[in-house]
C-alpha cells in the first residue's frame, strides 16, 4: 500500500518467523491446484508464487517469488468467517455465501446451507446461533446501515463453539477511529448469556475484546461479489455498486489483508460463485515486484479515491496514479 497498510503490527516480525506454523500454512500449504470453473486460466500445482516480506515504506507487502503470467491464478483462500448480508440472509448459504437454490423440492435447501458439508462444517456454532434471538441485535445493525457487527457476532459463536480462538485476527491491523459500540456491545452479550453459557466460555467477550475485533474487521473486511461464473464477466464486476447492501455478505481473509492497496493494482481479488477468494494476475508481474490490489472501486475519479481511502483505510494514497493526478 502507498501510505499506510492494513498490517502495521509489532507482531509482523513474529509472524515473519521461519518457524511460526501459521505463516506456514497461510502460504506455503495453500495449492493452487484447484477445481476449476468455466473461464478459469490454467493454473500451476504446488504452493503460490508469492512470499510476505517488509516493504520499505508501507509495514509488510506480498511479493512474487517468480514471473506470474497475466490471468494466472495465483491462489485461492478461505475466509477466517464470513456472514451474509442481512437482505440475502435467506437467499444465500449461511456458510459460503453460494446462491441457494429454491424449488417445489424442500431438499433442495439444507437448513440454511447449499450443501451437506456447509451444513456440517459450521455445524457447532451455526447451532448456537439459531438458540440465540438475535432480532434487536440485527434490527439494530439495519437500521443504521451495519454489516461489520454481524462479522463479530459470528466470530463470538465460532470462538465458544471452539471453531476458532479468540485471537484469530489479532494479527490483522486496525482501524485507528471506532464508534461507540457499548450499545451493540451490551445486545451481543445479552443475546449469548440467554444460551446459558458457561462463565468459562464467556471470559473472552469483555467489550475490549469486542472493540479489538470490530477494529481489525472495519479495516480488513471485503465485501462479497458474485461474478456470472467465468472470468470473461470483470467488466459486470468492476461495475458493481458500492452499497453495503450491494453484495451477498462479508468476510475477513488472513493471506489476503496482506495485500496493499494501489489504484491501478496488478492483482485482483474475485468470487465466482462462493466465499472462496482467487486472487488473479491482471497483468505479467516480474519475480520481486510487489503485488498490490484495489481496496475501492478503481473507477472513481482521483479526488474521490482520497476521500474513501483517507476515511476508510487511514491513509493518504501515493500510487504513481495517484500522483499523477489521474
Amino acid at each position: 500500500m502507498f501510505g499506510t497498510s492494513r498490517y502495521l503490527s509489532p507482531q509482523f516480525k513474529k509472524l515473519l518467523s521461519p518457524s511460526n506454523p501459521f505463516l506456514k500454512f497461510s502460504i506455503s500449504t495453500i495449492s493452487t491446484t484447484t477445481t476449476n470453473h468455466v473461464g478459469d486460466p490454467p493454473s500451476r500445482p504446488g504452493p503460490p508464487p508469492i512470499r510476505v516480506d517488509i516493504t520499505e515504506s508501507a509495514g509488510r507487502g506480498v511479493f512474487a517469488t517468480r514471473r506470474i503470467e497475466a490471468a494466472e491464478l495465483i491462489h485461492t483462500a478461505k475466509p477466517v468467517v464470513s456472514h451474509p448480508s442481512l437482505s440475502k440472509i435467506d437467499c444465500v448459504c449461511y456458510l459460503c455465501l453460494k446462491k441457494l437454490k429454491f424449488s417445489n423440492d424442500s431438499h433442495t435447501r439444507i437448513d440454511g446451507f447449499c450443501s451437506e458439508e456447509c451444513r456440517q462444517e459450521a455445524k457447532a456454532y451455526y447451532e448456537l446461533e439459531k438458540k440465540a434471538d438475535w432480532s434487536n441485535y440485527n434490527k439494530y445493525c439495519r437500521d443504521l446501515g451495519l454489516k461489520y457487527p454481524l462479522l463479530v457476532k459470528r466470530l463470538a459463536c465460532m470462538v465458544i463453539a471452539g471453531a476458532a480462538s479468540a485471537d484469530c485476527v489479532h494479527i490483522l491491523q486496525p482501524a485507528h477511529i471506532l464508534p461507540k459500540i457499548e450499545v451493540e456491545y451490551s445486545m451481543l452479550r445479552s443475546a449469548i448469556e440467554g444460551l446459558n453459557i458457561t462463565k468459562e466460555n464467556l471470559n473472552f467477550l469483555s467489550e475490549q475484546w469486542y472493540a479489538d475485533v470490530l477494529a481489525r474487521v472495519r479495516i480488513n473486511a471485503f465485501r462479497i461479489e458474485m461474478v456470472a461464473g467465468s472470468y470473461d464477466d470483470l467488466h459486470a464486476l468492476a461495475a458493481a455498486s458500492v452499497e453495503a447492501e450491494s453484495g451477498v455478505g462479508n468476510a475477513v481473509y488472513i493471506l489476503p489483508s496482506f495485500y496493499n492497496h494501489d489504484c491501478d493494482p496488478n492483482v485482483h481479488i474475485i468470487w465466482m460463485d462462493s466465499v472462496h477468494a482467487r486472487l488473479k494476475a491482471l497483468r505479467d508481474i516480474e519475480e520481486g515486484e510487489e503485488l498490490r490490489i484495489c481496496y475501492i472501486d478503481a473507477s472513481l475519479d482521483h479526488n474521490a479515491r482520497q476521500d474513501i481511502l483517507l476515511g476508510g483505510f487511514g491513509f493518504k494514497c501515493s500510487c504513481p496514479r495517484c500522483l499523477s493526478g489521474d
